[in-house]
């Protein structure tokens, strides 16, 4: 028998992705625009973000290479023999699926598209030391130039189709808070009340998204000394009366990701702690205020800085005060771009999508204890912002139990 290096595998027929042929086009005529200003033959993308940006096609390594690559004529999804027809019927275009049979063939199945000795745009800030090697021996590219940069840009404007879909991540983020909300009494255990918002959420997408993929919808949920870091695991601890909590609910939908994300206390809240409460709740509201066109990031976090420090509590602050959203995932793909911090000078503008998200977090032992954290997600519009997330925030709705 004969074995390929690679095949075409058009197994059933082309599912439904979670957006229209144009809107792919649309991206990828963006991604061909920046390939004619820098000279590029051939594009080879390789992070699970822009190969589900570009071509709809969320793939899962499992210690597998996974690449997209775009011609000026082509777009071509490279997927592990494993897979069979999954990313043909998942992608918008077309399709190779390489063989394990031999080492090298997804680099065999790359250089089908690309031919040798092309100008090869790649991503720098994702590609391996070791896979650079084998593109290099593969592929022997006249030249690399790296579009890491350029496609985040293009990403963290989005489009009317991508705003929909994030505003109905954010209304599942919602559903995930009421049902750990509902949750919360004494004596039960972080992950019980975790699983409760999980279910929800991902009952939820199903309901919207009848023709989508279900995967990776989580819900990390913290209780008293858990919440002093933004992603701590969530574990078995019980919860006791006066504990701080933390909800953060986290649905993705094909590749996006959308959150919410709370400060709650389990039937009461003293006074000391609440005084840092209220303040961490105005901090969030100063910061969505200076949300709006123009505006850099860098900006809007000096700003909400002024205000932790005329209150002495500047020193718990503990890391930047918002993101960007949009294909991304706890454990992929970021627009670092668009982050509110002190070293990030990009300037809004609409169609970016953002979290206010401030968190102090008060070490043991001194009043009031704990991580509090309030999180909303913004769209940039023409004159200002608008908040997508539904779910309260604050004293007067989160002292439950």
């Amino acid at each position: 028998m004969q074995r390929p290096e690679f095949h075409a595998f058009p197994n059933g027929e082309k599912a439904p992705l979670p957006f229209a042929a144009d809107e792919y086009e649309a991206r990828l005529a963006g991604l061909r625009s920046t390939m004619a200003a820098t000279g590029c033959e051939a594009v080879v993308l390789t992070s699970m973000h822009n190969i589900a940006y570009y071509s709809g096609f969320l793939y899962c390594s499992f210690g597998r290479s996974y690449g997209l690559v775009v011609t000026p004529a082509t777009s071509v999804v490279i997927g592990a023999g494993i897979d069979a027809g999954q990313p043909w019927r998942r992608c918008h275009g077309e399709a190779l699926t390489y063989t394990d049979w031999q080492r090298g063939n997804f680099w065999r199945a790359v250089r089908s598209v690309t031919g040798l000795s092309a100008v090869l745009g790649y991503e720098a800030d994702h590609l391996t030391v070791k896979a650079r090697t084998e593109l290099r021996e593969a592929l022997q590219p006249g030249r690399l130039v790296d579009l890491s940069a350029a496609t985040m840009r293009q990403r963290m404007v989005k489009s009317p189709a991508e705003i929909e879909l994030i505003r109905a991540g954010a209304a599942v983020a919602d559903v995930g808070g009421y049902a750990i909300r509902d949750t919360i009494r004494e004596g039960v255990r972080e992950i019980d009340v975790a699983m409760a918002g999980r279910d929800a959420m991902e009952l939820e997408i199903a309901r919207r998204f009848p023709d989508a993929e279900y995967r990776d919808t989580w819900v990390w949920f913290q209780s008293g000394i858990n919440t002093d870091g933004a992603h701590n695991p969530v574990t078995g601890r019980v919860l006791t009366r006066g504990d701080i909590l933390s909800l953060n609910t986290f649905p993705m939908i094909s590749g996006y990701y959308t959150a919410l994300e709370r400060t709650l206390f389990v039937a009461e809240v003293d006074p000391a702690t609440l005084a840092v409460w209220e303040a961490n709740v105005a901090a969030h509201e100063l910061g969505m205020s200076l949300l709006k066109p123009g505006a850099t990031c860098a900006e809007v976090t000096e700003g909400v800085n002024a205000f932790f420090a005329e209150r002495d509590l500047l020193q718990y602050r503990s890391f930047g005060y918002g993101h960007s959203f949009g294909v991304l995932s706890h454990y992929y793909g970021r627009e670092a771009g668009l982050e509110l911090r002190e070293d990030i000078d990009t300037v809004l503008e609409p169609g970016m999508v953002i979290s206010m998200e401030p968190m102090l977090t008060i070490p043991e032992g001194q009043p009031g204890a704990g991580g509090y954290r309030e999180h909303d997600i913004l769209i940039l519009t023409e004159d200002g912002a608008e908040n997508i997330t539904g779910y309260p925030y604050g004293p007067g709705f989160n002292v439950v139990g």
